[in-house]
C-alpha cells in the first residue's frame, strides 16, 4: 500500500505582495491548511497520483490560492515537527495557540479520521437543500423573561400500603429492605432515623475500602437531618415515605459545606455554596444525606482520583459509568436508595452491572441547578434503587420544574401504582431478556414482537459531538490552562476534547437538525405503549439520550463468572432488561417495571462482598485490568 504524501508549507521568499491582514504569508498558508482540516477537505495526494498540480484534490480556487501564497513542498513521509508548526499556526487563529505539537498531531489525526466522516454523515442526512426549510434543530430559544413556575403538576402518586412490615433483627438484614418498607419502620415507629443514619454508615465504612464508591460521609449533617426527622414525626408530622430515610449524592452535585470533588484531581478541594435543586427536594421529603457518592472523574467512567469503583457482584470487576458510586452502594446495602445521572449510559451502565434498579427518567423531568454539566441537552438526573416502586417513589419526589435550570418542566406523570398493565401492547425486540416478556405476558401484558426503525446512521457521532462540545464549552479554561494533563486517565476526556476543539459551529448545528430527525422518526416508529430490549448497547444508548427517552432498568438473574478462581467462588454476572417508553411515559416504564418484580426475586439478590467462596479472596487487581469503556454522565 502506497504512503500518502502531504502538503507543508515554508516562508515565501518571493516579496510579499499581500499579507492578507496582519499574517505573515507562512500562517496564511497554515491557515488555508487548517481550514482544510476544519472544513474536511483532503490536502493528500499520492505517489500513483502525480502532484504536478499542486494539490490536485482542493478546489481549483484554494489551490490557486496555496500556490500564490506558500510554497509547497510534497514529501513522501511528512516531516511531523514541521507539519505540527504549521498547524500551531492554525490553531493560533482561532485562540488555541496553548496545544503541544504531541497534542496537535493527534487532534489532526483525530480531526482526519473521526470528526470529518461525522461531517460528511451529517450534511448529506440534513444539509443538501438549501434555505432551512427541513430538519429544524431541536434546540429551541425561549426569550421570555418569566421564570414563575406555571403550577401543572399532576396528583402525587398513590404509594401501595406496607402494612405489616416487622423490624428485622439483622442490621445486614436492615440495610437491605426497601424505601417502602424502611418508610413503614419509621412512620410506626418501630425504628429512628438516627438509627437507620448509623446502620448505613457502618454500611458505608465497612465496604468503601473495597468498593472504592465514597469520596465523602457527610456523618455531621446526616445526623443533624436524621434528628430533625425523628422530632417532627414526635410532634404528629409525617412528610411521607422518604421522611427519615438515609440516601447518598453522587458527587457531582452540590451540597454546602461539604467538597464536590466531581471525581477530578483538579477539583478533589472544590466546595461549593450551593444547594442544588434535587438535593433541596429531597430534604423537603424528609430524606437523609449520609454521603457524597464517587463521581467518575469528570463524570467519565469509573476512575476517580481516589481509585476505580467496582461492581459488588464482581468484585475483579468494575463498576463502569460515571454513577459508579450510587450503583456501587445501593447493590451493596450501603445505602437504600442514591441519585445518580446520564449524559450517555451512567445511570444505565452501572446499574446494569451492578443488578441494581434505575431510572433514567425523561430529559427535563428533573432540575439540574447546583450540578456539574457535561450537556444541557442532554444530562438527567434518576435514582438508584431496589425495586422499580420505590425508583417511583424518589422520581415523585424530585420531578418539577426548576427555575433556574430552562430545560426543566413540570410534567403530570400519572400514578405508576395505577396503570392497567393488561390495557398496555408492549413489544420486544431480538435482544430483549425472553423472560422478562414471558412474565410480563402471563400477567396480562399484550406482547409483541419490535423493533424501533429509523434512517440516520450517524446516531453515535451526533451524541459524540453534542456532548464533547458542550462539554468543552463548560471546561475551556481547564483545557487553556493545561489542568487536562493531570486527568486521571488520558484516553478519556482530554482527548475528545481536544478534538472537540475543530469542531466547527456549522457542524454542531448539523448534528442537532440530524437530532431533530432522528427525534421524528424515533416518535413515527415508536408504535407500542413500551419496550423491552437490551440496556447496555452502545447504539441504543446514544439514540435514547438523544431523544430523551426513560428507560428503566431491572436485574432479571445471574449466571457464573468467566473463568472464577476456585469453583466454589460465589461471585456472578448480572443479566438485565431495560424498559423503554416515549417521553413523558415513565410511569408505563415503572409499572411494568413493578409487575415483573412483583413474582420474580432476583432484584432482592445480595451481592457476595462478605462471602465470596472458601479460598477465594478479595482481590487486587491493577486499574488497566479491565480496559476503560466511553461511558458518561
Amino acid at each position: 500500500m502506497v504512503r500518502p504524501s502531504i502538503a507543508t508549507c515554508e516562508p515565501s521568499t518571493r516579496p510579499c505582495l499581500a499579507t492578507r491582514g496582519s499574517l505573515p504569508r507562512s500562517r496564511t498558508c497554515a491557515s488555508l491548511l487548517f481550514l482544510c482540516l476544519l472544513l474536511g477537505l483532503t490536502v493528500f495526494c499520492s505517489d500513483a497520483n502525480p502532484c504536478d498540480s499542486k494539490l490536485p484534490l482542493l478546489p481549483s480556487s484554494m489551490r490557486a490560492f496555496f500556490l500564490l501564497e506558500c510554497n509547497i513542498t510534497l514529501t513522501d513521509l511528512p516531516d511531523k515537527t514541521m507539519e505540527a508548526k504549521c498547524l500551531q499556526s492554525m490553531f493560533e487563529l482561532i485562540d488555541s495557540g496553548f496545544f503541544n505539537e504531541t497534542k496537535i498531531q493527534e487532534i489532526a489525526k483525530g480531526a482526519t479520521e473521526i470528526n470529518v466522516p461525522i461531517y460528511r454523515a451529517n450534511r448529506k442526512l440534513v444539509a443538501t437543500k438549501n434555505g432551512g426549510l427541513e430538519n429544524p434543530s431541536p434546540l429551541v430559544f425561549n426569550p421570555s423573561w418569566n421564570r414563575e413556575v406555571r403550577r401543572v403538576q399532576g396528583k402525587r402518586f398513590k404509594y401501595p400500603s406496607a402494612s405489616g412490615v416487622q423490624l428485622l433483627r439483622d442490621e445486614e438484614d436492615i440495610a437491605f429492605m426497601s424505601v417502602l418498607e424502611l418508610g413503614e419502620l419509621i412512620k410506626t415507629r418501630q425504628v429512628t432515623s438516627e438509627e437507620l443514619v448509623r446502620i448505613y454508615l457502618k454500611q458505608l465504612k465497612r465496604y468503601n475500602h473495597v468498593l472504592e464508591a465514597v469520596v465523602t460521609y457527610t456523618e455531621e449533617l446526616a445526623y443533624k437531618q436524621a434528628k430533625e426527622a425523628d422530632d417532627l414525626l414526635s410532634q404528629g408530622t409525617y412528610l411521607g415515605p422518604l421522611h427519615g430515610i438515609p440516601y447518598g449524592l453522587k458527587d457531582t452535585i452540590t451540597v454546602p459545606r461539604y467538597r464536590t470533588t466531581w471525581g477530578s484531581t483538579s477539583f478533589k478541594d472544590q466546595v461549593l455554596d450551593i444547594e442544588a435543586w434535587v438535593y433541596k427536594r429531597l430534604k423537603a421529603s424528609g430524606a437523609v444525606l449520609v454521603a457524597k457518592l464517587v463521581a467518575g472523574s469528570m463524570a467519565y467512567d469509573d476512575i476517580w482520583f481516589g481509585g476505580r469503583t467496582r461492581n459488588p457482584w464482581n468484585i475483579e470487576e468494575f463498576t463502569t459509568g460515571s454513577s459508579a458510586g450510587p450503583a456501587a452502594s445501593t447493590s451493596a446495602g450501603m445505602v437504600p436508595f442514591a441519585i445518580g445521572s446520564e449524559t450517555a449510559g451512567s445511570i444505565t451502565n452501572p446499574a446494569a452491572r451492578c443488578g441494581v434498579t434505575a431510572l433514567r427518567p425523561t430529559f427535563g423531568s428533573v432540575g439540574r441547578t447546583g450540578v456539574m454539566s457535561i450537556s444541557e441537552s442532554l444530562d438527567k438526573l434518576g435514582p438508584f434503587c431496589r425495586t422499580a416502586a420505590d425508583c417511583a417513589v424518589i422520581l415523585d419526589a424530585i420531578k418539577g420544574k426548576d427555575p433556574n435550570d430552562l430545560s426543566s418542566r413540570e410534567i403530570a406523570f400519572e400514578d405508576p401504582f395505577s396503570v392497567d398493565i393488561t390495557k398496555l401492547t408492549v413489544g420486544y425486540t431480538k435482544d430483549a431478556d425472553m423472560k422478562v416478556v414471558e412474565v410480563l405476558g402471563s400477567k396480562g401484558v399484550i406482547m409483541v414482537p419490535f423493533e424501533l426503525n429509523y434512517t440516520v446512521e450517524s446516531v453515535q457521532g451526533i451524541l459524540n459531538f453534542t456532548m464533547d462540545v458542550d462539554m468543552l464549552a463548560h471546561f475551556d479554561e481547564w483545557q487553556r490552562t493545561g489542568q487536562d494533563d493531570l486527568y486521571e486517565a488520558q484516553d478519556q476526556w482530554p482527548v475528545e476534547l481536544r478534538r472537540a476543539r475543530v469542531v466547527t459551529a456549522v457542524d454542531y448545528i448539523q448534528a442537532q437538525r440530524a437530532r431533530g430527525k432522528l427525534i421524528r422518526e424515533v416518535e413515527k416508529s415508536f408504535t407500542v405503549d413500551a419496550f423491552v430490549g437490551n440496556v447496555t448497547d452502545w447504539e441504543r444508548i446514544c439514540m435514547g439520550n438523544l431523544v430523551g427517552l426513560p428507560v428503566l432498568v431491572i436485574p432479571t438473574g445471574f449466571k457464573n463468572i468467566t473463568d472464577p478462581p476456585t469453583n466454589s467462588c460465589r461471585r456472578r454476572t448480572t443479566i438485565n432488561a431495560g424498559i423503554y417508553a416515549p417521553p413523558e411515559r415513565d410511569h408505563i416504564a415503572l409499572a411494568l417495571g413493578m409487575a415483573y418484580q412483583s413474582v420474580t426475586d432476583a432484584h432482592r439478590k445480595r451481592p457476595p462482598i462478605d462471602d465470596l467462596g472458601p479460598d477465594d479472596s478479595i482481590p487486587n487487581p491493577p486499574r488497566a485490568l479491565i480496559p476503560p469503556r466511553r461511558l458518561h454522565i
